[in-house]
This record gives structure tokens, C-alpha cells and sequence, in this order.
């Protein structure tokens, strides 16, 4: 069954699964193997210089190239939330048995390291039809899938596939029973954090909505549709020139920007933001009342100054100009005034003041007088 030419799992039933067979199905890039071994123990994967890194379940490193080899397995359900579950791994459970337990189908299908196909719950079937559809009704019991099903949606939808009517009745099933509640922070955080990287990130949060996950989880997006649909559409607006490191802050900082400090910070702290995250989303949110003050009443130098103030933009710099960017893409005219600001404020030195003799909160005063005169005089010139 194993691939004889490498020592490690010489004789082992081995199967490459999930992911990897999927994707190289559909045609896209596989860059991580998983594998599964039927009919092994731990003693057996360590003897054959296999390093153990599961906590909960039998996972190992292949001493070459360092893909991981778990045990096969079964699941049964113990308690609350995707960890309540009693794992069972033996020699004695099968290639079938551990796919069974596996969420969708088109994530239960296995080859082995010679390419042939093991397919028992038709996921080849369902990745043609272009069908997300649950192995079995066992789907339930882990509130985990309700997010990773959505998060597959939003990866696939520009293939055309869908979610089947039967599975999103179970997501509508597990957002009803109470068991997302169980769901800690940090594992919300990263199925939202992975499917705002993935083309279509506004299908999860639709998909969410739609089986009520969202009003659960988020409960903030979900207070103003209108304003939820908006956000959703902004997600493939972003500043030009951004890092492509940096996309996922940026549309989660798209999503967040229509809330008021107090819905963004609980928000945040309910999903337990990493720092720059927060601090992004604070930030296009503040730029976008400035966008909105300026539509509705017109700007002066204060408005301006205190933005740049709020951003930290002297001791930040390089957070201007995406803001800026982000700014062009509703008003250009607005975008090329604040360019204007921005630059004529950043010549006020305030080594000159001091060489001046300003000092002490004095100092601090005139810097910013300063500053306000030059940006007044940039939104004058804009004004011709």
C-alpha cells in the first residue's frame, strides 16, 4: 500500500487526505500534505523516527519531510463546543471510519501515495456538481463546521458552488441549539481571519447570516443590514499599493468602519482582535467620518488636524497614505486636499521651533499652530 521508495512508512497503509487530494482535483496549487495511517500505533510511527506533535490525538512528523502523519481515528461527542469530543485511535479503525468523521464530504476523500482514489461518501460526485455537502449527520456535533463550511463557500464560490439545502439546514440546526456560544474567541477569529483572505470573504459572512450564525457570533454587523450590505461590498475596495500581507487587516478594517467606537470595541474584544487589527479598524473608521463630515458640511484645518492627530500620523507616517488611498476611492478631490495637508503639515519641523527658543508647552502649542496654518492654507488652494 505505502510508497516502498521511502523507508519511514515502508510497509505502512498510508493515504494522502483532505485538502491536498481535493484542491489537486479541482486543479488548484496543493501546498501542504496530510496523511493518514491505518493501522499503526504511536510506538510504531516512533520507532521509524516520527516526531510526536498532537496534543489531542495521535499526529506525527515525518522525519524527512516534516508532512504530518496522524493515526486514523473516530470521534465521539463528550461535551460542549468542537473540543467535547472522546477520540478513539487503534490499529483497529479504518480508512473509513476516520473519513466519516471529517466534515464534508468533499474533505472525506483519500488516495493513496500512488494516486488511486478512496472515495466512500461521494466527494469527487459533489466537487463536480460543485456541491458543499455534510458526510453525515454527525455534522452537528462540532459548532466549529457552521464557520469552516462557510469559510469553503467563500474560497469556492466563483467556481459556482454552492452549499446543499440539507447542510445548511444542520448550520441553521447548530446556530439554533446554542453550541456556537461554546465556540472560544481565538477559533472565531481564525476561520473569519482565513476567510477574509480567501477571493469571495462577503460569501462567509452572508453564508453566516443566512443560517443565523452571524446574529450569534457578531452580533454587532447584524443591528443595520442596509449598513451590513455596504460593508460586505467594501471588501474588495481597498488603498492601492497595500501588501498583500496586509489585505486581511484591511478588509476586516472595510467591514468594521460603519460602527461607532462602542460596537467596534466590543466587537473586537469578543473576538479577541490582535492589536493591529483594532488599531486599523479604528482608524478607517475615524477617516471615514472625516470623509462623511466633508460631504455633508465642508472641512476646516481643525478637522483635518485633529484626524492626522487621532491616526498618530507624526510618529506614524507611513499610515497616512494608505488612509489617504482609502479616502480617493469615494472622493479624489477630498484625497488630493488631505495629500496637500499632509505634506505642507510635515514641514513644520519642530527642531526649527525649538531653534526658534519654543520649548516646554510652548513648544508643543506653536508646533500645532503651525501645523493648523498649513493645512488651512491647503484647503484654500484646493478651493481654487
Amino acid at each position: 500500500m505505502a510508497c516502498t521508495r521511502d523507508p519511514a512508512i515502508a510497509g505502512l497503509e498510508v493515504y494522502r487526505v483532505g485538502g491536498a487530494v481535493r484542491d489537486a482535483a479541482l486543479g488548484w496549487p496543493v501546498y501542504d500534505h496530510d496523511w493518514v495511517v491505518v493501522g499503526a500505533t504511536p510506538e510504531t510511527m516512533r520507532r521509524r523516527g516520527f516526531k510526536p506533535v498532537g496534543r489531542d490525538f495521535p499526529v506525527f512528523l515525518h522525519p524527512q519531510s516534516h508532512e504530518e502523519y496522524a493515526l486514523a481515528r473516530t470521534e465521539r461527542k463528550a461535551g460542549h463546543g468542537y473540543t467535547g469530543f472522546v477520540v478513539h485511535a487503534d490499529p483497529s479503525v479504518t480508512l473509513e471510519e476516520d473519513l466519516a468523521r471529517r466534515d464534508l464530504t468533499i474533505n472525506a476523500m483519500a488516495e493513496t501515495p500512488e494516486g488511486e482514489l478512496v472515495d466512500p461518501y461521494g466527494g469527487m460526485a459533489d466537487l463536480d456538481a460543485r456541491v458543499l455537502r455534510h458526510v453525515s449527520p454527525a455534522f452537528v456535533e462540532d459548532p466549529l463546521r457552521v464557520l469552516r463550511t462557510a469559510r469553503f463557500l467563500a474560497r469556492y464560490a466563483g467556481l459556482g458552488f454552492v452549499i446543499c439545502e440539507a447542510t445548511r439546514a444542520l448550520m441553521t440546526q447548530l446556530s439554533d441549539s446554542g453550541e456556537l456560544a461554546h465556540l472560544v474567541a481565538e477559533r472565531v477569529w481564525v476561520e473569519t481571519e482565513k476567510a477574509l483572505s480567501e477571493p469571495w470573504p462577503e460569501v462567509y459572512f452572508q453564508a453566516l447570516d443566512e443560517c443565523g450564525a452571524l446574529g450569534v457570533l457578531m452580533p454587532e454587523l447584524v443591528v443595520d443590514r442596509e449598513a451590513l450590505d455596504e460593508a460586505l461590498g467594501r471588501l474588495h475596495r481597498l488603498p492601492e499599493d497595500i501588501h498583500s500581507d496586509a489585505t486581511v487587516r484591511w478588509r476586516l478594517a472595510r467591514l468594521f468602519e460603519h460602527l461607532d467606537d462602542e460596537a467596534r470595541a466590543a466587537l473586537g474584544e469578543r473576538l479577541r482582535l490582535p492589536k493591529a487589527h483594532a488599531a486599523l479598524a479604528r482608524q478607517a473608521a475615524v477617516t471615514r467620518t472625516l470623509r462623511l463630515t466633508s460631504e455633508s458640511q465642508g472641512l476646516d484645518g481643525r478637522q483635518v488636524l485633529a484626524w492626522l492627530d487621532t491616526i498618530d500620523a507624526w510618529r506614524r507616517s507611513e499610515r497616512v497614505a494608505p488612509l489617504i488611498s482609502l479616502v480617493s476611492l469615494d472622493d479624489a478631490t477630498l484625497a488630493a486636499d488631505l495629500a496637500l495637508a499632509w505634506r505642507l503639515a510635515q514641514q513644520v519641523l519642530a527642531s526649527t521651533l525649538v531653534d526658534e527658543g519654543f520649548k516646554g508647552k510652548a513648544l508643543g502649542e506653536e508646533l500645532a499652530h503651525r501645523r493648523l496654518s498649513a493645512i488651512e492654507a491647503a484647503l484654500v488652494a484646493g478651493e481654487r
